[in-house]
């Protein structure tokens, strides 16, 4: 008996019962296409949504009471990028450096805008454009003056809202801009800090912003603080609030073994209650 010549054989045997069957043996090589499919996929949806941000619409949320009553804290909006033209606060990270403006637009008076904070980098504000460039502003006992003639205003009585932390009494105006605009303020009296200033004379290339919530917004009234604002740190107006939430606050916080458990439950019914509804899609000139 060949006993070597016997052993060749099941050796070949043996390595025919573990050929590896075609279809695995182009697996790998699927797998490496699909996956570099789905990053050049990714990569795609995130240059559009960057394209998107940049150029068209950019979403920013509302942290403060200082718009009260046309924007509430939790609202959700869009900003469109184009009605203003582009600077280099359009861009995110402000990575591309560039003085003043392209494809400028020129706010109007009345507009809610979004703008880079002008002594604070980093930090986006949002107030309504009061004053344009070479307007006199001034507020005295309360009342706005722009270029020496009282702004008017129509009493609307008064409500109760919440703001940084504790309930305050408003009286709620409509006030009318000299262009016809006409939009909601709220006044706690016209014996606050800010109701009494000195006038300012807007620069050119500047912009005299103000919150809605005249009592507890810091604007341009506040030279040291904000100022008038240049035209290059605008980021665009306020277009429609695509979300809206009162938040939870700590209604779903427990304590005990099942914690966890209740508190899940309780923010999946709280936060669809919390939603307000019926400001989602609202455009902002129409509150």
């Amino acid at each position: 008996m060949n006993t070597n010549q016997d052993k060749n054989q099941m050796e070949q045997e043996n390595a025919a019962d573990i050929t590896v069957p075609a279809d695995a043996a182009a697996q790998k090589p699927k797998e490496k296409d699909d996956a570099v499919e789905l990053l050049k996929a990714m990569a795609f949806a995130a240059a559009i949504a960057l394209v998107i941000r940049s150029f068209l619409f950019e979403p920013f949320n509302i942290p403060s009471g200082s718009m009260f009553p046309s924007l509430l804290v939790g609202d959700y909006l869009f900003v469109k990028k184009w009605t203003y033209g582009y600077s280099q606060y359009s861009f995110p990270l402000d990575a591309v450096p560039m003085q003043g403006r392209i494809m400028a637009g020129t706010p109007q008076r009345g507009d809610v805008a979004v703008f880079r904070q002008p002594k604070r980098e980093g930090v986006d504000y949002i107030k309504r454009i009061i004053g344009l460039p070479g307007d006199k502003i001034q507020v005295t006992e309360g009342r706005l003056y722009i270029n020496g003639t009282m702004v008017p205003r129509q009493n609307e009585g008064t409500e109760t809202y919440e703001t940084e932390g504790r309930p305050f009494q408003f009286t709620r105006y409509i006030e009318t801009l000299p262009n016809g605009v006409k939009h909601f303020i709220y006044e706690i009296s016209d014996h606050e800090s800010l109701d009494n200033t000195p006038e300012f004379t807007v620069p050119e290339g500047h912009y005299f912003a103000m919150g809605d919530n005249r009592d507890q917004s810091l604007d341009s009234r506040v030279e040291q603080e904000l100022g008038p604002v240049p035209a290059k740190n605008l980021i665009g107006p306020a277009s429609f609030i695509f979300f809206s939430t009162e938040g939870i606050g700590d209604k779903c916080v427990y304590t005990g073994v099942f914690a966890a458990i209740q508190s899940t439950g309780c923010k999946a019914v709280e936060y669809v209650k919390a939603i307000r509804y019926g400001r989602i899609f609202k455009s902002v000139n129409s509150l």
